[in-house]
Formats: structure tokens, C-alpha cells, sequence
């Protein structure tokens, strides 16, 4: 393992100690509400400074831009791209859907990306050109070739509704394009879920750059595509994504295709 992979494996899973004690006694903790159902507990703060804390002890000059505690010290050539609890209102509802998301930007390019899914102990890894594992086994996307076949993931616009027109007519497109539609509310698993091969694919409008950073990662090395909604590049900074095996990836961006507006599109 890559000695910058191995101390954010070494971060994720502090991370994941915290967020599983935790999730004992739930009704406990503080919540805060920070934008219109967006919200914040202790657990993902605290999550989050473990995180930040082990990496600095190793790597005191990098950079860092956390959901929670945002971006420091963007003069470094390497940024840790950190999401302490990706699912925190699925975890507050005790719905099992919920990781720790961290990558590691070089340059402006994803290089190493840690996904730990803590209440299965499941452990997402990619180093880039390393291919991308599960539990230290290799994974690839799926290989179904039709999408009248495919298992898609996407997710609702919760915060912002101006594109939600736009989002239903896609919805429904897909809907009947595909075999089925999931949605379980944490971007981060649902990448690692088109990388492991479980979803054929995934599409979301509006995401942020630590929903989207480690989990694009690991379906680039399980084989995948990533992209814009419109088949261009710069998904880290738009926030819409669409991520697919490549058998697939062409019907999906046909599918979509209708539906973009000129502000998606740019």
C-alpha cells in the first residue's frame, strides 16, 4: 500500500471508532442544522479532526478542505479532500448508509482515495495507475452491456431545488431506461458501488468536491468513466457527475442528454 494511502486508511478508520460509538446512543448528540436540510452533528466535527489531526501529524504542510471545517493552506501542491461522515442524515436515522470519505489531491489531480464504510468494516482503497480494492480484493466496475439491464444509483436535490425540473425529467427518463433506480443518500458509497460493480452506474447534480473526490478515483482505477453530465471534464468543480462502466457510459449520457440545461452544461 502507498505509505500516503496507508496513513489515510490509518485516519478513516479513527474516524470510523468515533462514528461507531456513536451510533450506540444517537438520541445523545448535538445537531445542528446548517443550511436548509443540511446538518451537522458532534460526531462529524470530531470525526473530522481525527481525520485532519492524523494526517498532519505525518504531513504538517499539506493542505486540507473538510466539509466541516473547510479549506486551510491551499499553497500546498497536495490537499486532503475530507468527508467525516458522508450519510449524516441517514446516520442520524439509523439508516446503515454512511461513510468516511477521504482523497488525496496532487496538483489538481486525485491520487489516492480511501472510502471505509465503518458499520460494515468495509475498506474502499485507490492509489492512481493501482487499481482499486475492497478489503484489500481487487474490484472492477460491472460489465453489463445493456442499459435496459442496469442497476442505476443517482441522488435528490435535498438543499437547492432549482434544477429539480431538470432532475425529474431525468429521473424519469432513466427510470424507464434502466431495470432499476436506487437512491440510499451518500455519494461517496454510491461511487464505490459503481467501482465494486454493485450499481452499473451513478448520475447527481450539485454535489461537493469531498462527496465526489475519493469515489471518482476508485471507479477510474476499477475501470470506469467519469464525467460531466455532459461528457466533458471539470465534474470535480461543477458537482455534476455522472460515473459509468464503459459499456453503459454512452446510453447514460444519451439519456441525460435532453435534459441539461445551458447553466448545467457550462
Amino acid at each position: 500500500m502507498h505509505p500516503m494511502l496507508n496513513i489515510a486508511v490509518k485516519a478513516a478508520r479513527r474516524a470510523g471508532a468515533i462514528i461507531n460509538r456513536a451510533s450506540q446512543d444517537i438520541g445523545t448528540l448535538t445537531v445542528k442544522s446548517k443550511n436548509f436540510n443540511d446538518f451537522v452533528s458532534e460526531v462529524d466535527v470530531a470525526a473530522e479532526r481525527a481525520i485532519i489531526d492524523t494526517l498532519k501529524e505525518v504531513y504538517p504542510t499539506h493542505g486540507f478542505l473538510g466539509e466541516e471545517s473547510g479549506s486551510t493552506a491551499h499553497t500546498s501542491d497536495f490537499i486532503w479532500i475530507i468527508d467525516p461522515l458522508d450519510g449524516t442524515t441517514n446516520f442520524l436515522h439509523n439508516f446503515p448508509q454512511y461513510c468516511v470519505s477521504i482523497a488525496l489531491q496532487h496538483k489538481g489531480e486525485i491520487t489516492q482515495a480511501v472510502i471505509y464504510e465503518p458499520n460494515r468494516n468495509d475498506l474502499y482503497t485507490a492509489t492512481k495507475g493501482r487499481g482499486a480494492f475492497l478489503n484489500d480484493k481487487r474490484i472492477r466496475v460491472s460489465k453489463c452491456d445493456k442499459l435496459q439491464e442496469s442497476l442505476v444509483g443517482t441522488g435528490f436535490p435535498f438543499r437547492d431545488f432549482k434544477h429539480l425540473d431538470t432532475y425529474l425529467g431525468m429521473f424519469k427518463s432513466m427510470l424507464q431506461k434502466t431495470t432499476g433506480i436506487r437512491r440510499p443518500g451518500s455519494a461517496a458509497l454510491d461511487l464505490a458501488y459503481v467501482a465494486n460493480g454493485s450499481l452499473d452506474a451513478f448520475w447527481e447534480i450539485g454535489l461537493s468536491p469531498w462527496d465526489i473526490a475519493a469515489g471518482s478515483l476508485l471507479v477510474q482505477e476499477a475501470g470506469g468513466i467519469i464525467s460531466n453530465l455532459n461528457g466533458k471534464e471539470g465534474w470535480l468543480q461543477s458537482g455534476n457527475i455522472l460515473a459509468a462502466s464503459p459499456k453503459i457510459y454512452d446510453a447514460m449520457l444519451e439519456v441525460l442528454a435532453p435534459h441539461l440545461t445551458e447553466e448545467i452544461k457550462a
